[in-house]
């Protein structure tokens, strides 16, 4: 797997990072770097690194957030996905990068995405990413990602 500065900067890239409270585009309220507070809320934990959320958070503790989101879905895809580990390390990305954005409830919605994957059928499975709602609301970011899938390359443009 990429290492955890490659994820994060990444995914800084493709969602930003705010450090004040705000609203997604689809109203939910949102911290950090895409961290949704509505469906993925602060741990205790958490909660202590950030201190009071409602007035803004710290770099550090956004990035903090950020790390602890990557974790739970790699945990996720490897337990939702059999062959996850065994993919190389950009094909890994992109699935924690829909995951992230997802949920892997979302992700696991992909079921001809995730089997032309689990065949090596990369062609396919960019094909199925961009055949998608998630592909009409965020093309950009759908397209790179689908190039990642197919290529194996994550590249910006």
């Amino acid at each position: 797997m990429l290492d955890m500065a490659e994820i994060e900067k990444r995914l800084e890239f493709h969602e930003g990072l705010r450090l004040q409270p705000y609203f997604c585009t689809r109203g939910k309220q949102t911290i950090g770097v895409g961290r949704c507070l509505d469906t993925n809320p602060l741990t205790v934990q958490e909660r202590r690194v950030c201190g009071d959320w409602h007035h803004g958070i710290s770099r550090q503790a956004a990035f903090y957030l950020l790390r602890n989101d990557i974790k739970r879905c790699v945990k996720e895809l490897k337990s939702g996905i059999p062959f996850f580990e065994a993919l190389d390390d950009e094909r890994q990305y992109a699935l924690i990068d829909m995951c992230f954005q997802l949920g892997i409830r979302g992700l696991l919605i992909f079921r001809r995405m995730i089997a032309a994957l689990g065949v090596g059928n990369y062609k396919e499975a960019a094909r199925q990413c961009l055949d998608s709602a998630y592909a009409k609301q965020t093309p950009a970011r759908a397209a790179r990602i689908a190039k990642c899938i197919e290529a194996g390359r994550f590249e910006i443009r």
